[in-house]
């Protein structure tokens, strides 16, 4: 009798102890798998951000000044149907000066056209009849640029100037993706004051009469397009 008991004794303290054991190891166990069964971390993708911010009327002026003060290239070549035409760009037309350079190396001016011809007067480029470019205004923004006039430059011969927008507004704003070369300094008398001369012509002036000389449609477009092939920086 005193056997059994003792033996009932033995019996239950090794069931307890087993099931201790088994609630420890399956602790361990549920323990480990947690550790070593983790999700990789997501890293969070960096945002793409524009290389060239869109300008509009709000951030141009403010885009071109500090664009001024790390862009100082003044010189820039037209590769032209007609051949080529060097201009030197003013420093002091610096609004100006900093959104052609922009342009330049936008490549804007590439494939554009010199679009407006008048006789013994002008010619005007920038422009053109094709998608491509409004795409590319579309990509770089749409503003304007307030005259620059009490420089001291007039419209000579050969000078660069900036028309104002095809909106007509009181103050001449003017349309940063087109500009005109003076032919006649007698005829551009009266633009004094009122459109911002930020350049001239230092070689090619008889390229730039040969454009003038071409046939031109009742608007002035040219019967044959005058392209402007390239422009680009130069020293």
């Amino acid at each position: 009798m005193r056997f059994q008991l003792m033996f009932i004794i033995v019996l239950f303290l090794w069931n307890c102890e087993d099931k201790q054991t088994s609630k420890n190891s399956n602790t361990t166990t549920a323990k480990d798998s947690i550790t070593t069964i983790e999700k990789p971390t997501q890293k969070k993708k960096a945002k793409k951000t524009s290389k060239f911010p869109v300008l509009s009327d709000d951030n141009a002026m403010e885009f071109f000044l500090e664009y001024d003060k790390e862009h100082k290239e003044d010189k820039v070549k037209l590769t032209t149907d007609f051949g080529d035409i060097v201009i030197q760009l003013y420093d002091k037309t610096k609004f100006h000066r900093a959104n052609f350079i922009y342009l330049t190396k936008r490549k804007y001016f590439d494939g554009t056209q010199f679009y407006r011809v008048v006789k013994d007067f002008i010619i005007q480029g920038g422009s053109s009849d094709g998608l491509d470019l409004y795409k590319k205004r579309r990509k770089i923004g749409k503003y304007l640029l307030p005259p620059d006039t009490k420089r001291g430059y007039t419209h000579q011969r050969g000078s660069i100037s900036m028309p104002s927008s095809e909106i007509e507004n009181a103050y001449k704003l003017a349309s940063p993706f087109q500009f005109f070369i003076v032919v006649n300094r007698e005829k551009a008398k009266h633009l004094d004051g009122d459109y911002t001369v930020f350049g001239e012509v230092i070689k090619g002036m008889d390229i730039v009469d040969k454009i003038n000389a071409v046939e031109t449609d009742d608007g002035d477009w040219p019967v044959d397009n005058v392209y402007i092939r390239k422009v680009e920086i130069i020293e």
